[in-house]
Protein backbone atom coordinates (compact mmCIF):
# COMPACT_ATOMS: atom_id res chain seq x y z
CA UNK A 1 0.00 0.00 0.00
CA UNK A 2 1.48 3.30 -1.25
CA UNK A 3 2.02 6.15 1.65
CA UNK A 4 3.23 9.64 1.93
CA UNK A 5 6.17 10.58 3.07
CA UNK A 6 7.89 13.73 3.01
CA UNK A 7 11.53 14.30 2.29
CA UNK A 8 14.13 17.34 2.30
CA UNK A 9 17.63 18.02 2.19
CA UNK A 10 20.23 18.62 4.70
CA UNK A 11 19.17 22.76 5.41
CA UNK A 12 15.80 22.13 4.23
CA UNK A 13 16.20 24.25 0.86
CA UNK A 14 14.67 21.14 -1.15
CA UNK A 15 11.32 19.66 -0.04
CA UNK A 16 9.25 17.12 -1.16
CA UNK A 17 6.41 14.66 -0.66
CA UNK A 18 6.68 10.82 -2.65
CA UNK A 19 4.00 8.46 -2.47
CA UNK A 20 5.61 5.28 -1.95
CA UNK A 21 5.15 1.61 -1.36
CA UNK A 22 8.31 0.24 0.50
CA UNK A 23 6.52 -3.35 0.36
CA UNK A 24 6.73 -3.28 -3.03
CA UNK A 25 10.81 -2.59 -2.60
CA UNK A 26 13.78 -0.86 -2.93
CA UNK A 27 16.91 -0.84 -4.91
CA UNK A 28 20.50 -0.72 -3.88
CA UNK A 29 23.46 -1.23 -6.64
CA UNK A 30 27.36 -2.20 -7.03
CA UNK A 31 27.97 0.61 -10.06
CA UNK A 32 30.89 3.36 -9.04
CA UNK A 33 27.98 6.72 -8.50
CA UNK A 34 25.70 4.08 -6.45
CA UNK A 35 28.15 2.90 -4.23
CA UNK A 36 30.12 6.30 -3.39
CA UNK A 37 26.87 7.66 -2.54
CA UNK A 38 25.47 4.92 -1.04
CA UNK A 39 21.99 4.96 -3.26
CA UNK A 40 19.27 3.24 -1.56
CA UNK A 41 16.09 4.32 -3.69
CA UNK A 42 12.28 3.77 -3.94
CA UNK A 43 11.36 4.10 -7.55
CA UNK A 44 8.06 5.66 -8.55
CA UNK A 45 6.05 7.37 -11.34
CA UNK A 46 6.46 10.90 -11.99
CA UNK A 47 2.85 11.75 -10.84
CA UNK A 48 3.41 9.73 -7.04
CA UNK A 49 6.04 13.07 -6.98
CA UNK A 50 5.43 16.44 -5.56
CA UNK A 51 8.30 18.78 -5.24
CA UNK A 52 6.85 21.53 -2.54
CA UNK A 53 10.06 23.74 -2.39
CA UNK A 54 13.54 24.68 -3.55
CA UNK A 55 13.54 23.75 -7.48
CA UNK A 56 16.23 26.52 -7.24
CA UNK A 57 18.49 24.89 -5.08
CA UNK A 58 18.55 21.86 -6.99
CA UNK A 59 21.88 20.90 -8.97
CA UNK A 60 22.07 18.20 -11.22
CA UNK A 61 24.83 15.98 -12.15
CA UNK A 62 24.99 13.55 -15.03
CA UNK A 63 27.53 11.19 -17.09
CA UNK A 64 27.61 8.51 -19.10
CA UNK A 65 24.42 8.27 -21.55
CA UNK A 66 22.88 10.94 -19.75
CA UNK A 67 19.75 9.78 -18.93
CA UNK A 68 19.31 10.51 -15.54
CA UNK A 69 19.09 13.29 -13.75
CA UNK A 70 20.69 13.43 -10.07
CA UNK A 71 19.60 15.95 -8.58
CA UNK A 72 20.77 17.21 -5.22
CA UNK A 73 21.01 20.29 -2.98
CA UNK A 74 23.33 23.12 -4.31
CA UNK A 75 23.83 24.36 -0.74
CA UNK A 76 23.91 21.18 1.27
CA UNK A 77 25.18 18.71 -1.12
CA UNK A 78 22.08 16.17 -0.18
CA UNK A 79 20.82 13.79 -2.56
CA UNK A 80 17.51 13.83 -3.11
CA UNK A 81 16.14 12.19 -5.87
CA UNK A 82 16.38 11.56 -9.64
CA UNK A 83 14.96 11.77 -12.78
CA UNK A 84 14.79 9.42 -15.43
CA UNK A 85 13.99 6.92 -18.20
CA UNK A 86 13.86 3.63 -18.60
CA UNK A 87 12.06 1.30 -20.56
CA UNK A 88 12.69 -1.74 -18.78
CA UNK A 89 10.73 -0.36 -15.61
CA UNK A 90 7.90 1.55 -17.85
CA UNK A 91 9.49 4.56 -18.74
CA UNK A 92 9.83 8.06 -17.11
CA UNK A 93 10.63 7.50 -13.32
CA UNK A 94 11.89 9.19 -9.96
CA UNK A 95 14.29 7.40 -7.60
CA UNK A 96 13.32 8.74 -4.39
CA UNK A 97 16.40 8.35 -1.83
CA UNK A 98 15.35 6.89 0.95
CA UNK A 99 17.86 8.48 3.12
CA UNK A 100 16.04 11.75 2.55
CA UNK A 101 12.64 10.93 3.90
CA UNK A 102 12.06 12.89 6.95
CA UNK A 103 8.84 10.84 8.22
CA UNK A 104 10.02 7.10 7.29
CA UNK A 105 9.66 4.89 9.94
CA UNK A 106 12.62 3.11 11.06
CA UNK A 107 10.94 -0.41 11.31
CA UNK A 108 9.60 -0.09 7.76
CA UNK A 109 13.03 0.99 6.40
CA UNK A 110 14.25 -2.28 7.95
CA UNK A 111 11.30 -4.53 6.42
CA UNK A 112 11.52 -3.05 2.88
CA UNK A 113 12.88 -5.74 0.50
CA UNK A 114 15.97 -5.01 -1.29
CA UNK A 115 16.48 -5.13 -4.53
CA UNK A 116 20.59 -5.60 -5.57
CA UNK A 117 21.95 -5.20 -8.77
CA UNK A 118 25.14 -5.84 -10.50
CA UNK A 119 25.32 -1.73 -12.16
CA UNK A 120 29.33 -2.60 -11.94
CA UNK A 121 29.10 -5.04 -14.92
CA UNK A 122 26.20 -4.03 -16.48
CA UNK A 123 24.22 -6.82 -15.46
CA UNK A 124 21.04 -5.28 -14.03
CA UNK A 125 18.74 -8.00 -13.25
CA UNK A 126 21.90 -9.87 -11.43
CA UNK A 127 22.38 -9.89 -7.26
CA UNK A 128 26.17 -9.04 -7.14
CA UNK A 129 28.20 -11.88 -5.33
CA UNK A 130 29.36 -9.66 -2.51
CA UNK A 131 26.27 -6.52 -1.08
CA UNK A 132 27.33 -6.53 2.30
CA UNK A 133 29.17 -2.88 1.68
CA UNK A 134 25.70 -1.50 -0.09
Amino acid sequence: MKKTYTGSCHCSAVRFEADVDLRAGTNKCNCSICTKTRNWNAIIKPDAFRLLAGEDALSDYQFGRKNIHHLFCRYCGVRLFARGYAEAIGGDYIGIQLTALDNVDLQELISAPIRYADGRNNHWEVTPDEIRHL
